[in-house]
């Protein structure tokens, strides 16, 4: 099996690349999506907040209030830093689960969709990391147009994750997402064709 770990930063365009991944028949594991199922109601990452935080810092109806809870731990690092060990393994966990699920149907290529694998150490459990990059300025421009950010939250989002010129330096593989839709796509297509086509039936 080829695994391969797809990153990037925020407003980067790694989701356009998985989107592309998928449509090619792979499995792609999103950590993301493995958060996001864990943190309703009765999950694991649930669970552990509610023993953890505050009732106030759940809505009427159980679900977590992401927006008071980002901004609780946002100046706290010994919060941020609990919420990532108690996060990070029961998102991991969940998909090495999906992993095994991919070996017993002996499918031969999966890719981990992980926004901070070189943050917590996933980039040690694929063969190679495919990094969907664009410069600095691109990168903050992109997200205040989508989030609709003041330059200063902006700014503070992207800080929060490890520079995507690092990340490049350690990449295995470089989508250079500062052109157009086609462009990347073409740059995908290239890429695709050279590293893993042949392995999916």
């Amino acid at each position: 099996m080829q695994t391969i770990g797809l990153t990037g930063g925020i407003a980067s365009g790694k989701s356009t690349v998985s989107h592309m991944i998928r449509a090619k028949g792979a499995r792609v594991i999103d950590a993301d999506a493995i958060a996001k199922r864990l943190s309703v109601p009765g999950g694991s990452i649930h669970r552990a907040f509610v023993q953890h935080f505050p009732f106030s810092f759940f809505l009427p109806d159980g679900t977590m209030d992401r927006r008071r809870i980002g901004r609780f731990v946002f100046d706290r690092p010994k919060e941020k830093a609990w919420i990532d060990a108690t996060c990070h393994p029961l998102i991991q966990a969940e998909a090495q689960s999906e992993m095994h699920e991919a070996l017993r149907r002996k499918e031969r290529v999966v890719v981990f969709d992980v926004p901070l694998l070189y943050e917590v150490g996933w980039d040690r459990l694929v063969d190679e990391v495919w990094l969907v990059y664009v410069p600095p300025a691109v990168q903050l421009a992109r997200l205040m147009a989508r989030e609709g950010n003041e330059e200063e939250e902006a700014r503070a989002r992207i800080a929060a994750q490890m520079p995507l010129d690092e990340k490049r330096v350690r990449a295995d593989v470089i989508l250079d997402n500062s052109g157009t839709p086609d462009e990347l796509a073409a740059q995908f297509e290239a890429i695709w064709e050279e590293r893993v086509h042949g392995q999916l039936p």
